[in-house]
């Protein structure tokens, strides 16, 4: 087990960790990068996806409220570390599933969704997370993924959503793609990219 503390957006944070996670020793540059990003807004609903300890959400937590964060992994020990991390910073009312992806998981509705998926391995993963994502998602909903790629993400989100913006921060890209309709856009003409 390990432990940091941080600042992230003028919180203060305490983070425990185990060596099993991603980035046990510091918050990784792909989730401050993302976090920078993002405007939360207090009546947002938000979903931390894939959360790890819990650094997202958390985040989300004391920029909304507690209530309305969810927070998925479908490690154990994730979700052990998350829930820990959340009574440690003070927001314990957030709502942490353990599910592979969206198969335990039925809330939906969310205004925003955050992911830094596994980039590293094949795209299965985050096509899951972009497919089923965008479902859960309202209309007018967000969706917001950090990679260190960049060409499959900008098309996956592309044809999804029909639009996508990509902000190069650091070393990494994220991906901002707005939810406007309820179906998906498909390859009807209307795709969009714009990078920043």
């Amino acid at each position: 087990m390990g432990r940091f503390v941080t600042s992230i957006r003028g919180f203060d944070l305490r983070f425990e960790t185990h060596a099993s996670l991603f980035s046990p020793r510091k918050v990784d540059a792909g989730t401050l990068a993302m976090l920078s990003v993002v405007a939360f807004d207090a009546d947002d609903k938000v979903l931390d996806l894939g959360c790890g300890y819990g650094v997202i959400g958390i985040v989300a937590a004391k920029l909304t409220s507690p209530e309305r964060v969810f927070m998925l992994d479908n490690d154990p020990i994730a979700v052990e570390y998350a829930s820990t991390n959340a009574r440690l910073n003070e927001v314990g009312g957030v709502t942490i599933v353990r599910s592979d992806g969206f198969t335990n998981f039925r809330e939906a509705a969310f205004t925003k969704m955050l992911c830094n998926p596994p980039y590293h391995t094949d795209f299965e993963v985050a096509k899951h997370f972009i497919l089923k994502g965008y479902n859960r998602l309202s209309v007018g909903g967000t969706l917001y993924m950090v990679t260190k790629r960049q060409a499959w993400y900008r098309n996956k989100l592309r044809s999804v959503f029909g639009g996508v913006r990509v902000h190069c921060v650091g070393s990494y890209f994220v991906f901002v793609a707005d939810k406007t309709n309820a179906n998906y856009a498909g390859t009807n003409g209307r795709a969009r990219v714009k990078i920043r």
